[in-house]
């Protein structure tokens, strides 16, 4: 006769057999959710939808079980989303700051358990979710900061060594342009030339000083011009740099307001170069804007630095166009419509004045440029 186990025994490893059960689907969805941190190429998008997949089968009753990862606002959910009657949450914290949550829900009411209808070990899964998808986030800001630091300095190397051959291009051109100028204008001088001689000698001396100006701006581009610091005015420099363009922006139909701070503090700067750099921000919004539009242009202070901020309602630029704006001989216009100097010049003057200038634009909703200067701690003369 077979002596029968006590049926607590039985009972005993019932519950022992499930609990291993349940620690083998909490183990697993870990596994799974490890997998997809390390596949290549998967984007986030992917990553958080498949991790919302494999969290209802490791809870306790996956037959009613739904799941929603919200990161930053967006929210993935399982299909047919229903709104649980019964669920827990773990925030999703990167940087020490909150981006969203994990929640894993009951579609109808379960027994009370540890917390709630829940067992304490799906907490603490649900916590590991939480915290897996943060180091995710992190990891992935990280990588992307690293590719904009990489593309900065490949930016910088590339401007560097433009303006090293943009100096001594400028330097080889600058004696035989003198001298075409020079000899161009003892012709024009000449009695009794002919008309055709005439014109044609004016068309010589315009092509040339046309070409001194593009060798002036690759010297400036290239910090070959000495500046001559002084304190500026930049509200002034903004009148006189909009009444050199007045014809300009009337004729165009644009349609020019302005914002200027009173009682704005000077700025350290080459006038010459700093009017320089509102005529072509001008110009170019300009030149975004052939059938009209509006132009704003706004000082203010912000700190330690005088802002001025160049805005248009043009054309805009893709996010590609504007992150290459500032290479030297970098242009969407058609052939002979532009350098590709302008904005370089641009830059090259803000950065040796010790500022910086920020694009923000968008296809069919105009730019802004914003250049910051910094306010000098005393007053400075001519050269510094």
């Amino acid at each position: 006769m077979t002596r029968r186990e006590p049926r607590s025994a039985r009972v005993a490893a019932l519950a022992t057999e499930a609990a291993l059960r349940e620690r083998i689907k909490e183990l697993t969805c870990l596994f799974e959710i490890a997998k997809l941190r390390v596949r290549e190429h998967i984007s986030l998008e992917d990553l958080l939808q498949g991790v919302v997949d494999l969290l209802p089968p490791a809870w306790q009753h996956p037959e009613v079980a739904c799941a929603r990862v919200t990161v930053d606002g967006k929210r993935y959910e399982t299909p047919r989303p229903v709104e649980p009657l019964q669920s827990q949450i773990a925030d999703i914290i990167v940087a020490g700051a909150r981006r969203g949550a994990v929640e894993v829900g009951y579609t109808k009411l379960m027994p009370d358990m540890d917390e709630g209808p829940f067992l304490r070990e799906e907490r603490n899964l649900l916590d590991t979710v939480a915290r897996e998808i943060g180091l995710t986030l992190e990891r992935r800001r990280a990588e992307k900061k690293a590719v904009e630091i990489q593309a900065q300095l490949r930016h910088a190397d590339r401007l560097s060594t433009i303006g090293q051959l943009s100096a001594g291009v400028a330097h080889e051109l600058n004696e035989p342009l003198g001298s075409i100028l020079g000899f161009a204008q003892l012709v024009a001088k000449t009695e009794g030339l002919p008309d055709q001689a005439s014109r044609d000698v004016e068309k010589i001396i315009r092509a040339t000083l046309h070409a001194r100006e593009i060798v002036k701006g690759l010297m400036l581009f290239a910090r070959q011009m000495p500046p001559n610091i002084v304190n500026v005015d930049l509200n002034h420099l903004v009148h006189e740099g909009l009444e050199l363009l007045a014809s300009r922006w009337s004729r165009g139909g644009v349609e020019l307001s302005r914002d200027l701070a009173p009682n704005l503090p000077e700025v350290a700067g080459d006038p010459a170069q700093l009017l320089q750099v509102i005529v072509n921000l001008v110009l170019n919004a300009l030149q975004a804007m052939p059938d009209g539009g509006a132009l704003r242009l706004r000082t203010s202070l912000a700190g330690e630095s005088v802002l001025l901020v160049v805005e248009d309602d043009g054309e805009g630029m893709s996010e590609d166009v504007a992150r290459q704006a500032f290479i030297p001989f970098f242009t969407t216009k058609d052939v002979g419509e532009g350098t590709g100097l302008g904005l370089s010049v641009v830059h090259g003057i803000v950065t040796a004045h010790g500022g910086s200038i920020r694009i923000e634009s968008r296809p069919g909703a105009g730019t802004t440029f914003e250049v910051a200067l910094p306010v000098p701690s005393h007053k400075v003369g001519p050269h510094g």
